[in-house]
């Protein structure tokens, strides 16, 4: 296999070949985790669920009877389920371990195989590296011959995750509400993009008392071939021209999509008479305002409450958090740093303290329930939202312009640069050399006055590819390459 082992774990297209997913990729990857979780349990386990692409169910079902074959006892979602199922599953069912098969919002081309730790959190560098060295040491024939996984199941060495599970992460979610009867009438369109979030999605909003949800039949069915939007990125407009479609059709307040793992979360309001949609910042800056608000005319808010938020997440955040008593913990890029700060609040005891955190690639994380971007919990949190609003006669976008008049507009900007292979980090590099000191060097016409260069690891974090700078006109700009594609993004932000 020539496929590299990181964090997030990995990702490819399919076909055959050690530089594409398929079959003998995933069992190679497999073999060095199953010795990855033999060196952290004398009793290893593993959780395992996948998505809607093409493979998805037997790669998993693949990575189940290879872990059997190794001694490590296999639990497996029988269906398709969201990303966030899995870390939860992970924590619940006490595995060493888990695995899910996606590649999130990729093109159709795509598949990818994603590795947790026993706390629910995708693995660490370090966990990632020992994983990759065992690839290495595998003997590639292990894999091969061994009972079927039918067989694995009557054995009892692989287990097939019940209900009660997912009832259980449902239940969680569901005890994160800050009210209990919904008054306006909130008219909903729902698009799960083919993907694994049709059930849970569907399942949560009925039981919070949203009446008027119309699904998006085309892309209600689970289909890896994603004929109506080959790029299934609720952040993507493309992606979520037929639920719009539905929109102008039903006059629906809100369209939400999920993407194929139902992890990250769109959101579409009516403005108007048009409808727009909202970037993940002000998605973010929404839900937070709105839990802090109402926890704290609940009583609910801890004491010492914290929020999380990444790096090239808008700074309005720290302003909204400011004005609630709440702290601030910056990370990296990457939900799974997010989910390493609320393991180490849980580490001290002080899990309760966590009320929210979010990335601006659309994800969001209502609770301590999971590790990892949930877009079952976010988009049942912004419904409840959204008929708060109604119910007083506003729009969420009235409720964002309130915001702004209270805390200031901060406008945020995304480009992003896409190459070919390896050419993303050859090009980065080029652009690291050229900034190695950037101070006093203009950016988008002002001079750079501050700057942090994350390469050497800064302010407690990891090393990382990454540049923020800090403008004279108070602007702000973080550029950094992709973690899952051959691209290179620029963030910036300004108050205006």
């Amino acid at each position: 296999m020539n496929l590299k082992f990181g964090t997030g774990g990995l990702r490819a297209t399919m076909g055959p070949g050690p530089d594409h997913m398929n079959l003998e990729t995933i069992q190679e990857a497999t073999l060095g985790v199953a010795a990855y979780a033999k060196e952290q349990s004398g009793n290893p386990s593993a959780a395992l669920a996948y998505d809607s692409r093409n493979h998805s169910e037997e790669f998993a079902r693949e990575a189940a009877r290879v872990l059997a074959m190794q001694g490590c006892k296999a639990y497996i979602y029988p269906k398709l389920m969201p990303t966030p199922t899995l870390s939860f599953a992970v924590r619940h069912l006490k595995t060493t371990v888990g695995i899910v098969v996606t590649a999130s919002h990729n093109p159709r081309e795509y598949n990818g195989y994603k590795v947790y730790g026993s706390d629910g959190c995708q693995v660490t560098n370090e966990a990632a590296d020992r994983i990759q060295q065992h690839i290495w040491a595998a003997d590639k024939s292990q894999a091969r011959g061994g009972k079927t996984f039918e067989e694995y199941v009557e054995d009892g060495q692989i287990v097939l995750i019940d209900e009660k599970t997912l009832k259980a992460f449902l239940a969680a979610i569901i005890r994160k509400r800050t009210k209990k009867e919904l008054t306006s009438g909130l008219k909903v369109v729902y698009t799960p993009l083919y993907g694994a979030g049709l059930i849970p999605v569907t399942s949560i909003l009925k039981y919070i008392g949203i009446k008027d949800l119309q699904i998006v039949t085309e892309q209600a069915k689970p289909n890896g071939d994603f004929p109506t939007c080959p790029y299934p990125n609720p952040e993507s407009l493309d992606a979520l021209k037929i639920g719009l479609e539905w929109c102008e059709k039903t006059g629906a307040d809100l369209l939400i999509a999920t993407d194929p793992d139902s992890d990250r979360l769109g959101v579409v309001a009516k403005k108007g008479d048009k409808y727009e949609r909202l970037n993940g910042n002000e998605v973010g800056i929404l839900l937070l305002e709105y839990i802090l608000r109402c926890r704290k005319a609940a009583g609910t808010l801890p004491e010492h409450p914290v929020t999380v938020r990444t790096i090239v997440s808008t700074s309005m955040v720290d302003r909204i958090a400011e004005a609630y008593g709440v702290e601030v913990i910056q990370t990296l890029t990457g939900f799974k740093w997010i989910g390493e700060q609320i393991g180490k609040l849980e580490q001290a005891g002080e899990e309760d303290r966590y009320v929210f955190g979010f990335e601006e690639s659309c994800g969001y994380l209502i609770g301590s329930y999971v590790r990892d971007k949930d877009a079952v919990g976010a988009a049942m949190m912004f419904c409840e939202m959204a008929d708060t609003y109604k119910a007083e006669g506003k729009t969420v976008w009235d409720a964002l312009d309130d915001l702004y008049a209270k805390y200031g507009h901060y406008e945020t900007t995304l480009k992003t640069y896409e190459f070919n292979g390896a050419e993303a980090d050859k090009r980065m590099a080029q652009i690291r050399e050229g900034l190695n000191s950037p101070e006093g060097m203009k950016f988008g016409g002002s001079k750079v006055v501050r700057y942090k260069d994350y390469k050497d690891g800064v302010d407690g974090l990891p090393a990382s590819n990454v540049l923020q700078m800090w403008m004279e006109d108070g602007s702000e700009a973080v550029i950094r390459p992709s973690g899952t594609e051959p691209k290179i993004k620029v963030y910036t932000e300004k108050l205006v």
